[in-house]
Formats: C-alpha cells, sequence, structure tokens
C-alpha cells in the first residue's frame, strides 16, 4: 500500500506543481500585456482634456456658459476661467492675455469651423429651458440622420454649441 501512497502523492505534487505554474505564468502574460497596452496607448494617442476658447470678453462668455452648462466658473484671475465637466474642461481665455504669450495666434469670436458638443439626457428638455437663455439658434431640436437629437445655438462670440443626445426608438 505505501508504493501506491507514494505514486499518488507524486501524481498529486506533479498536478499541484503545474497548477502553480500555469497561475503563475497566466499572471505573467496579464501583467507583460498591460504594461504594453499603457505603455503603447500613452504615447502613440493624445488625449484631449481641454478646450479653450480665446475671447475679448471673458465675463461675458463665463456669464453665457454658467446657466448653460449649469455650473459655476472657476476662475483664476480676471482673464481665464474654466468649466470641468466629465470628459475634459472647458477653459475661457483673455484673448490681450493669449496675445502677450503668443502673438498672433489667436483672435476671439472668429472661429466658424470648430462645435462645442455635449451630451445631454434630454435635447427637448435642454431646448425648453434654454429658450429665455440662448439669443441665436442655428437648428431647433431635429432627429439627425446620424442617430442623435440635437439643437444648435451660438454663444455670444459666435461659437456653435451642439446638445445632443441618442434620438429615441421609434
Amino acid at each position: 500500500m505505501s508504493g501506491e501512497f507514494t505514486t499518488r502523492m507524486g501524481a498529486c505534487r506533479y498536478l499541484i506543481v503545474s497548477a502553480v505554474f500555469l497561475f503563475v505564468a497566466a499572471l505573467l502574460t496579464l501583467h507583460a500585456q498591460s504594461a504594453k497596452d499603457n505603455s503603447s496607448e500613452a504615447s502613440i494617442r493624445p488625449v484631449l482634456v481641454n478646450t479653450c476658447m480665446v475671447t475679448e470678453s471673458v465675463r461675458r462668455l463665463v456669464e453665457f456658459y454658467e446657466p448653460i452648462l449649469q455650473q459655476k466658473a472657476k476662475w483664476s484671475g480676471d482673464d481665464y476661467a474654466e468649466f470641468v465637466t466629465v470628459v475634459g474642461v472647458l477653459a475661457i481665455f483673455a484673448a490681450t492675455e493669449q496675445e502677450k504669450y503668443i502673438p498672433g495666434s489667436a483672435e476671439g469670436a472668429k472661429n466658424r469651423s470648430a462645435i462645442l458638443e455635449f451630451k445631454v439626457a434630454d435635447v427637448d428638455a435642454e431646448y425648453r429651458r434654454l429658450r429665455g437663455i440662448v439669443k441665436t439658434w442655428v437648428k431647433l431640436p431635429t432627429t439627425q440622420p446620424w442617430g442623435t437629437r440635437s439643437i444648435y445655438f451660438r454663444d455670444p462670440d459666435g461659437n456653435l454649441v451642439d446638445f445632443y443626445s441618442p434620438a429615441p426608438s421609434s
């Protein structure tokens, strides 16, 4: 009986050592893959975290965006304010200060190519809420061919703003 016992113990030891080896190998593989993914992603793909609008009147734009975004701006002096969102920051910066840092690089209220897009829960409810705040409507609530419902309007500097949400199912 002792020979059979020894054989079984050897087989058990072999299975345990094999299982531990496979477990450790799997952990090392996962760790190596994670490290590879993190280093390559961080070095290859830029991450947009801040959009800065240059303006002649920081206060005027802040007063417009506070009720639009339903939050108070965080000020840093009189020439810079920002709104922190879930995915990044919308910053508002004085044109006079931008000119000091990088002369000739930006002009406030001259943009006609970028759109600030904000995802909201209910476009129609936002439209009703914003009717008394927004002065220039570009497009009233509309279901877009690509499957969103949107409203488009301009801020006091003429920047185009889009509030959108997934279109309701028919």
